[in-house]
């Protein structure tokens, strides 16, 4: 490979490389959450699942996780072995066992690649080029923070999916119990309905910061707050009808909430042809209880 055409293959690998490295970085520590890979194939594999049917719809969420992450490291091996591979065999060190001109080829870059990224160190292939002993240790080092971040990523989804599955839980007793609104004091009406909008806020963030949440199918029961979520809007417009001002500030709080909480699933992930908050939850309804409108990513 002549000089010219190794640091093209050398240049697509490090192009490869920051692609996969800027998706993480946006998934995982951008506040919006906004990695475009891993949406795209939330998404995809959401629209799979509602129109496969049956129990398909509850391992899109997990599922998408693992290959997301799998999707990662092949991106991140596959750009660091088009880096070395151009400088293989002269520019690495070979064990007397190895033949150099027998490991030159892209499998052998894989190779090393790999070993490399997984920090096993086998050593049977080392760098001698200057540039190659200050790059390869890097890839050690971006292996170690991949799975630091993947291991950080699912621990943060799965109490983003308890916070929602909660306050529908929480919606869903309150419904069962019958919430008789007229028969409470002012105080406790007021407390109950500024709480349930200080959870509605909550899971908006979710949402914003871990998009991959909405992925998760939560069944059509009462832990489904797109199940619940208009029984939320009911209570918000009951208590704007109040005689007390109390009542009245909290339920237009639990209002806004439910309207932020609307504007960000149409922005992101349905994307229906309306601004209305009761249309656009009615829409989160359908998505999630395997009606025929399958969401847009």
């Amino acid at each position: 490979m002549s000089g010219s055409a190794s640091w093209i293959v050398s240049a697509a690998g490090a192009v490869l490389l920051l692609t996969a490295l800027r998706d993480v970085f946006h998934t995982l520590w951008h506040p919006g959450g906004r990695g475009e890979a891993s949406r795209r194939v939330s998404a995809l594999l959401w629209r799979v699942s509602r129109r496969a049917g049956g129990r398909a719809a509850a391992v899109a969420g997990p599922l998408a996780l693992v290959v997301v992450a799998a999707g990662w490291a092949v991106a991140i091996v596959v750009g660091w072995a088009l880096i070395y591979w151009p400088f293989l065999p002269q520019g690495f060190s070979y064990s007397g066992t190895l033949d150099p001109a027998q490991r030159a080829g892209f499998l052998d870059a894989l190779y090393l690649s790999l070993v490399t990224l997984s920090t096993l160190g086998f050593g049977d292939i080392v760098p001698v080029d200057g540039w190659l002993r200050a790059v390869t240790p890097l890839e050690a080092l971006v292996g170690f923070a991949l799975l630091t971040a993947v291991v950080s990523w699912i621990s943060q989804v799965y109490p983003a999916l308890t916070r929602r599955r909660t306050l529908a839980l929480r919606l869903a007793a309150l419904r069962g119990a019958e919430y008789p609104a007229d028969r409470f004091d002012p105080a406790t009406t007021a407390h109950l309905l500024s709480d349930l909008a200080a959870d509605v806020i909550e899971v908006r963030v979710d949402f914003v910061q871990h998009a991959e949440t909405y992925y998760f199918h939560d069944g059509d029961g009462d832990a489904s707050l797109a199940a619940m979520a208009g029984y939320a809007v009911d209570l918000a417009v009951r208590g704007q009808t109040s005689a007390r001002i109390e009542v009245r500030t909290a339920a237009a709080m639990l209002a806004r909430a439910l309207e932020d909480l609307a504007a960000v699933l149409n922005q992101q992930f349905l994307h229906v042809d309306t601004d209305e908050p009761s249309r656009v939850l009615r829409a989160y309804e359908t998505d999630h209880a395997g009606g025929s409108r399958p969401a847009r990513g």
